[in-house]
């Protein structure tokens, strides 16, 4: 799945064209690697967003298209 869509579909990032923009930006990191939009997402990856002064880090547990609001945690872990 597009990390984009990821972002949007576990609710990290509440709009597609906001996680968009963070993409372009550079905030998000993939394995400590800058991360594109379009780069692809897996079960196992580590995302890192920066949100101002605060970082969130994530660990992907699942990938699914589509999701219910109560079912969030189950795509993601903090770290």
């Amino acid at each position: 799945m597009r990390l984009d869509k990821f972002l949007k579909v576990s609710r990290l990032i509440k709009r597609r064209t906001v996680a968009n923009e963070a993409c372009d930006a550079g905030r998000v990191m993939i394995n400590d690697k800058p991360a594109k939009a379009s780069a692809q997402v897996k079960a196992g990856d580590i995302i890192e967003i920066q949100f101002g002064s605060r970082n969130v880090k994530v660990e992907v547990l699942d990938v699914k298209e589509t999701v219910k609001k109560e079912d969030v945690e189950n795509l993601y872990r903090y770290l």
